[in-house]
């Protein structure tokens, strides 16, 4: 235990049209300072993660925090991107900076604006995230690379529609309590399962409401070392914060298996000397139902092959033995990619500070975080408790 998250922020995510970069990272800086009761001059250092390549035209983004709070100036700021595991990223470094005995306050932040491109412009820069080489043809952008992913699956184990179209349904249902969430609606089960005008296939079996959505949106922690937490009014600790690469082209992994995502699950529980069900609540990497459902496997929660158990039994809704995504997840809360990663840690930390209003898991004290970038590449998990009980 090196760290802790002693404040956070977190703006809502949809498309902003009236907001830059810049405003969203203000936002979420004063926001975060303002929860943990310190100013800028109290930082030591910035990590800011984005993954951008394209999505907006400001680059060298680390600065900006420093518009939030003229006493950040001179701190070192650093920009920090891992594909869509960007957020967990940064949060890392500052836990490593806090290690290092480099630094006593962190300042993280993740932030990213999509909706500025086309539609084809975003699956194109979406698919940096993926090997170019050999994954560059393949339609849809990384749709079509989770497409494929389905296919394989249900191919090996045999169709799994109902499976999918239950975890969507799951996680836009949990999203209507979140007020933080891009969508708010119910969508339930028989429209998730039905291809319609409104719900089209996207690519392979996913169908639109099997995809996460494009979003805008930042979310800021302040990480502080433990003898500090213990000063502040609130703190949650990483009891276990471990990260995993794999090979960048799928054709070298058992892309079913996601076996970084398995590993660092490994680690982490290891780590932190829990077994899995002792978590009351999970934040997964939902970029794609079919994600969802092979993280299940990856974590330990079913066997192989039989993740659709775990959602066809209701292990995994919010009053099942292990909820998995009470904020509705990607898939509902939205997808900014820099930010996802500390919108997840910041939620776990809401739940097992019992701040998480209508979310609320009763009485939840320790959450799990699955962050993913890319196709299973970039792996991190967290497990979080409160400093003091």
């Amino acid at each position: 235990m090196t760290g802790c998250i002693v404040g956070w922020a977190h703006s809502k995510f949809g498309r902003h049209d009236d907001r830059d970069v810049e405003s969203l990272i203000v936002e979420v800086t004063q926001g975060a300072l303002a929860d943990a009761g310190v100013s800028g001059a109290d930082i030591d250092a910035v990590y800011l993660g984005t993954m951008n390549g394209g999505f907006v035209k400001q680059e060298f983004p680390a600065s900006l925090a420093f518009q939030a709070d003229p006493g950040l100036r001179f701190k070192p700021a650093t920009r920090v991107e891992n594909a869509c595991a960007t957020g967990s990223a940064a949060i890392h470094m500052g836990l490593n900076t806090i290690a290092a005995g480099k630094g006593r306050l962190i300042l993280v932040v993740g932030v990213e604006k999509m909706t500025e491109r086309t539609g084809a412009e975003i699956n194109d820069l979406l698919l940096r995230a993926c090997y170019r080489k050999e994954e560059d043809q393949i339609e849809g952008g990384f749709a079509g690379i989770f497409g494929q992913i389905a296919q394989k699956y249900f191919q090996k184990y045999g169709d799994q529609s109902d499976a999918l179209a239950r975890i969507a349904a799951k996680n836009h249902k949990n999203g209507v309590a979140n007020p933080l969430a891009q969508m708010r609606r119910d969508l339930g089960y028989d429209f998730c399962r039905a291809i319609s005008d409104k719900n089209p296939l996207v690519a392979g079996p996913l169908k639109r409401t099997d995809c996460s959505l494009v979003s805008d949106g930042a979310a800021a922690v302040v990480l502080a070392d433990i003898e500090t937490a213990l000063s502040m009014e609130k703190a949650v600790a990483f009891r276990a914060a471990e990260q995993v690469n794999d090979f960048l082209p799928m054709s070298r992994r058992d892309i079913l298996a996601f076996e970084g995502p398995a590993l660092a699950w490994k680690k982490a529980l290891a780590a932190a000397r829990l077994g899995l069900f002792d978590l009351d609540l999970v934040e997964t990497h939902d970029c794609f139902t079919i994600a969802e459902l092979i993280e299940y496997e990856a974590m330990g929660l079913t066997a192989p092959g039989e993740g659709s158990r775990a959602i066809l039994e209701g292990w995994t809704e919010k009053d099942g033995r292990l909820p998995i995504n009470p904020s509705g997840g990607l898939k509902a809360k939205g997808h900014p990619v820099g930010a996802t990663g500390v919108s997840m840690h910041v939620l776990a930390s809401m739940q097992v500070t019992g701040q998480a209003g209508d979310m609320q898991i009763p009485g939840a004290s320790l959450a799990g975080v699955m962050n993913m970038g890319g196709a299973a590449v970039a792996n991190f998990v967290s497990i979080l408790e409160p400093l003091r009980s």
